[in-house]
């Protein structure tokens, strides 16, 4: 197998925790002895371990034929238990990780400096870390006495556009626009047809409810559907909310504005994308012609069903796929407007 089948995998994997890594990028990692896969790992939530250490335990796992005992999300933990392991004993792996180790210390300690001690054959690297003060991670895993072989830029630009929500909220607030839609572009169903979206889609909204900062709808949607908007399906915390709307006539007795320990707020103007932040969009044809200019990404859902509703975005707008996966009989489409 080559260096981009291992970094592909790799790929997929931070795929699956796409947004909900915030404020953290999503990245996957790899780990190859000989031509065998011990393991497909990817950073899972912000403030546990990161890719590198996943991937590395259930490696040790595999080799050893032993199961660890202790929480492997805990980053601490993760850290020490490798770092006991007897010297060489990654020495014949190769670890493919999309981006570049992180150098710097926060809630979690440096992959590079573990990976310095730890002294694998190889290392492969997807991408370097495009933000200023993050890099050096390369430098730190190869100055050790027995350094690694280290490769940089194995599909290097897909590893780029994995971690392009990250580098924009940086600077700015990143913007993704969800929808879910029926194969015959119905973005709802009639009162007899159920929910749109399977179990597995609702879930993985609710998921990204969860560790956005703002959940932005429009006012239309208030009105009419007196939604909830709520993290049921993952029992987490309610996101804070902005209705997007010139006029405030909404009724505060709706379900919406009931939630504990979140704010609901009334705005008129998008003064506050300018603030570094993840905000999730959910709304109709409405809010998409109102945004349209300032979305990044769109989230599509797309269900195996045909509805007789009649209710469809009638706009015109060109998407470049960015990757597919499957939530149960759903089709998840992440994408981006060409030329924004």
């Amino acid at each position: 197998m080559t260096d981009k089948f291992y970094m592909q995998l790799a790929l997929d994997k931070a795929w699956n925790y796409q947004g909900l890594t915030y404020p953290n990028p999503a990245v996957g990692a790899v780990v190859v002895q000989g031509g065998k896969i011990l393991s497909i790992e990817a950073h899972q939530k912000a403030g546990t371990s990161h890719a590198e250490v996943l991937a590395l335990l259930s490696a040790y796992e595999n080799i050893s034929g032993n199961k660890i005992d202790f929480d492997r999300f805990d980053s601490q933990l993760g850290h020490k238990f490798l770092l006991d392991l007897p010297q060489g004993f990654f020495s014949e792996c190769s670890i493919y990780v999309t981006l570049e180790p992180c150098s710097h210390v926060g809630q979690t300690p440096s992959c590079a400096s573990l990976l310095e001690v730890l002294h694998l054959s190889k290392v492969v690297i997807g991408t370097k870390d495009p933000i200023e003060g993050h890099g050096g991670g390369i430098d730190i895993v190869g100055r050790g006495v027995l350094s690694p072989t280290i490769k940089i830029g194995i599909l290097e630009e897909a590893c780029q556009a994995l971690i392009e929500p990250f580098i924009i909220w940086q600077k700015r607030a990143f913007v993704l626009f969800k929808l879910a839609q029926t194969t015959n572009g119905r973005i709802a169903t009639n009162s007899n047809e159920g929910y749109l979206s399977s179990k597995a889609s609702l879930t993985h909204v609710h998921q990204l409810r969860v560790v956005c900062d703002t959940l932005l709808i429009g006012g239309n949607t208030v009105r009419v559907d007196k939604p909830t908007l709520d993290c049921r399906f993952t029992e987490g915390n309610a996101p804070h909310v902005k209705i997007y709307s010139k006029v405030d006539n909404f009724d505060r007795e709706i379900p919406l504005f009931s939630i504990e320990n979140r704010d609901v707020d009334v705005v008129n103007n998008l003064d506050f994308l300018e603030k570094p932040s993840f905000v999730l969009v959910e709304g109709g044809e409405g809010m998409l012609e109102a945004l349209k200019e300032k979305i990044d990404w769109m989230l599509i859902y797309q269900t195996p069903k045909l509805s007789a509703n009649t209710l469809t975005y009638n706009t015109t707008m060109n998407l470049q796929f960015l990757h597919t996966e499957k939530k149960d009989v759903d089709m998840m489409i992440w994408s981006k407007q060409i030329g924004h």
